[in-house]
């Protein structure tokens, strides 16, 4: 007779499944392969995933909890936006889609 599983260890309603160990599969977003992948936790801090091998890859990367990091265009519009307002003295807004300037039209049509 098989003994009953504790609800820490095996939970189904998504509830924490108890301390994560090393090789353990988890979600995360894997930034070579740009999607979020199973990886395996290679390392451990306080109990907690600090790194991970993705399982599709073999790339080892610090933990992400399964967010893709900003793109380099909104970083950089943000570091633009931010420099912008230092220099008219004013906070740092963030802009509307409305607000989008007009492009110019190229000579090459």
């Amino acid at each position: 007779m098989r003994s009953p599983v504790s609800p820490d260890i095996l939970a189904l309603d998504g509830s924490p499944m108890g301390e994560q160990r090393l090789g353990d599969v988890i979600d995360d977003h894997c930034i070579k392969c740009r999607r979020i992948t199973n990886h395996s936790i290679v390392s451990l801090v306080n109990g907690q995933a600090a790194k991970v091998r993705c399982r599709t890859c073999y790339h080892d990367h610090d933990y992400r909890h399964e967010q893709a990091p900003p793109s380099k265009k909104d970083l950089k519009k943000a570091e633009l936006e931010s420099a912008a307002a230092l220099e008219n003295g004013q906070p740092a807004e963030h802009p509307t889609h409305s607000e989008k300037k007009p492009r110019a039209k190229s000579e090459h049509a």
